[in-house]
Parts: C-alpha cells; sequence; structure tokens
C-alpha cells in the first residue's frame, strides 16, 4: 500500500514538473529579451506586408472574375492583373514579390504530411510505447522518456551541421544544398513509419504482463520500449535535417520585405500538419471500424495505420524530389553574398543612422553658433 501511495506521489510531481518546465523556459526567454531590447534594431513601419500580399491575391481573383479578357487582356500570370498598368491596385514590385513567395508555397504544402508524421511521436508512437515493457531494471520508466530520445538527435546534428557548413565556406567543398537536407529528412521520416509498422507486428509476439501507469493495471508486451528507439531517432534526425533547411529556404528565397510573411506560411503549414495529422488518425479509425487505430493495440492493426502513413509519406518524398531543382540555386545565392544580405541591410540602416544623427549635430552646432553672432 506504500508503494502505491509513493509511486502516486512520484506522478503528481512529475505532472507539475510538466507544467514548471515550459513556464520557466518562457519566463527565462522573456527576461532575456527584455535584457537586450535596448540593443535591438527597430524598424519603422511601411504597412504591412501580410496584408499586401492578401490584397494581391485578392486583387487578382476579383479582376479575374470581373475582367476576364475583357479590359486587362491576356496576362502571363494570372497574379499580374492586381498589377496597376493591367487595370489592378498594386505596383509591379509588390506584385513581382509576392509571385516569388508563392513559388514556395508548393514547399509549404509538401510539409503537411510531414508534420503528420512528427506529431506521432506524441499520438501513435505514444500508444506504443505505454504498451511496452517500460521497466528497467525494477525501475519504471515514464513514457516521455522516448520522447527525450527523439530529441537527442536534434541536440547533437544542429551543431554539427553547422560546424560542417562553417568548414565548407570554401568554393571547392560543395555541401549539400537544403533541398536534399529536407528530401533526406522526408526519407527518414517515412523510413521511421515504417519501422514503427514492424516494430507494432513485433511487439505483438511477445507475451502479455501486467504494467501500472496512473494507478491503472495495463496489460502490455513483455517486449522492452527500447526496440521502440529507431523510429524515434529517425524522426528527430528527420527533424534536424528538415526544419532548418526550410526557414533558410524561406528567409533566402524571398524578398526582404516579405520574409516574414514567408516564415508566418511555413509555420502555418507546420500547424496544417498538426491538424492532418489528427484527421488522417479519425478518417483511418472511421474507413476500418477501429481497425487501423484500435482502442487497445492487441486486438487491431494498428501496423497497417504505420504501413499508410510510410506509403503517404514516401509518395510525399518523390514528389519533394522532383521539384527540389527550384530551390537548388540556394547555394550559388548564399556563395553570391546573398546570405550575407540581412546583415548588408542592417549595415546600411545603421550608417543611415549616423548620417541621420550626425546632420542633427551639425544642425543643432549651427544654431548654436548663428545664436552666439
Amino acid at each position: 500500500m506504500d508503494f502505491f501511495i509513493l509511486l502516486k506521489n512520484k506522478q503528481s510531481v512529475a505532472k507539475n514538473l510538466c507544467f514548471l518546465i515550459p513556464f520557466t523556459s518562457v519566463l527565462l526567454a522573456l527576461i532575456a529579451i527584455h535584457m537586450v531590447h535596448n540593443k535591438l534594431t527597430f524598424r519603422p513601419k511601411k504597412g504591412s506586408s501580410l496584408l499586401t500580399t492578401l490584397g494581391v491575391f485578392l486583387n487578382s481573383l476579383k479582376m479575374c472574375c470581373l475582367h476576364y479578357r475583357h479590359l486587362s487582356g491576356d496576362v502571363a500570370n494570372w497574379l499580374d492583373r492586381a498589377k496597376e498598368n493591367n487595370g489592378g491596385r498594386y505596383s509591379e514590385t509588390s506584385v513581382e514579390n509576392v509571385k516569388v513567395l508563392v513559388k514556395l508555397f508548393p514547399l509549404y504544402g509538401l510539409q503537411l504530411l510531414y508534420r503528420a508524421c512528427i506529431t506521432q511521436i506524441p499520438s501513435g508512437y505514444y500508444l506504443q510505447t505505454m504498451h511496452s515493457n517500460l521497466k528497467l531494471n525494477g525501475f519504471l520508466l515514464p513514457v516521455a522518456v522516448m520522447k527525450v530520445i527523439s530529441i537527442l538527435p536534434v541536440l547533437i546534428l544542429a551543431p554539427l551541421l553547422e560546424l560542417l557548413n562553417t568548414c565548407y565556406q570554401s568554393p571547392k567543398k560543395i555541401l549539400p544544398s537544403p533541398a536534399t537536407f529536407i528530401t533526406m529528412g522526408h526519407a527518414c521520416a517515412a523510413l521511421s513509419a515504417l519501422l514503427a509498422g514492424i516494430s507494432e507486428i513485433h511487439r505483438k509476439d511477445y507475451p502479455q504482463v501486467e504494467q501500472t501507469l496512473s494507478g491503472k493495471v495495463l496489460h502490455v508486451s513483455s517486449m522492452t520500449c527500447f526496440q521502440l528507439t529507431p523510429q524515434y531517432i529517425l524522426l528527430g534526425v528527420a527533424e534536424a535535417f528538415v526544419t532548418p533547411a526550410c526557414s533558410l529556404i524561406s528567409f533566402c528565397l524571398t524578398p526582404s520585405n516579405l520574409r516574414g510573411v514567408s516564415l508566418h506560411f511555413l509555420t502555418l503549414s507546420y500547424g496544417g500538419g498538426c491538424f492532418l495529422g489528427a484527421f488522417l488518425v479519425h478518417f483511418l479509425y472511421f474507413v476500418s471500424g477501429g481497425n487501423f487505430y484500435p482502442n487497445n493495440l492487441s486486438s487491431g492493426n494498428m501496423e497497417r495505420f504505420f504501413f499508410t502513413l510510410a506509403t503517404l509519406m514516401a509518395i510525399n518524398t518523390l514528389v519533394f524530389w522532383r521539384i527540389s531543382q527550384r530551390y537548388t540555386d540556394l547555394s550559388v545565392e548564399l556563395s553570391s553574398g546573398a546570405g550575407h544580405s540581412h546583415l548588408y541591410e542592417k549595415l546600411l540602416q545603421y550608417k543611415t543612422c549616423l548620417r541621420f544623427y550626425d546632420t542633427l549635430d551639425r544642425s543643432d552646432t549651427l544654431t548654436s553658433m548663428e545664436t552666439v553672432l
């Protein structure tokens, strides 16, 4: 009886830590931002880039509906109807910038299914781990220990890739393009889902044992949870490859005034991928009558769900590989100095500020001299 009370207290403390850790992280981030807020670069507002982008889309649709083949004539791109010389409301520069942004939409769309694979860590993979043997030398491990294993590749590969990027700056040494890293990351995600299906078949071959989680006794497989490690590591490797590469492409291949909008669309695709993952679970559950995503893993065939997800992700990887040549010119732009364009813009702005304040100082000096005279 004392053992169950002690176990319940430990679980209560662990639950409180789950809320304390993100709260502390956010608090430290706010303190760090407040400490350096005087050193941040503030730019004067010149209108909303997001509203301008949405305005170009809406105006183009309106012109297509009202003036299709009548007033505007034939145009090479439907967005060109928003230009002022075609009867639209926006300048040619604004429309051309939006056309550059539209070229990244296939990249954003192909991240949806990838994010659906990533959401399997707190959903499908979580159920697999919960129905596996969590005991290690008699000690009951928390289910979140596998989540930690999926984070380790990100912590190791992120600085390692940055180091390789620094070492391969010479023209003779060419590092794979960000599009190549995205392709490899998508392939790792597909392979992870495939291994999850194989592990599920292997897990059900083991005899069942009783295991207590959160005060409930569950009949789980005697297979140790660490046999699920490869699928977690592959998703961690995929995250280390895909997320930085997508951010780099979204930042460097868009005009400076639309970089924030580009990153917003990228984040929107990440959120949409989470909803797509939930939709796939509910859809396959409904179609299969609960067989693909069962309430009791021992009585269903959850491996079919993972195989379906792996097949969809493999198709997604092939599609991105076919269109990846659109984003492979990024290495050329970086080597030609486009990667330092943001820093160069900051230096120009800093020089402009210095000239502005220098002009103020001189004018104040002249005014004081005139007063004395």
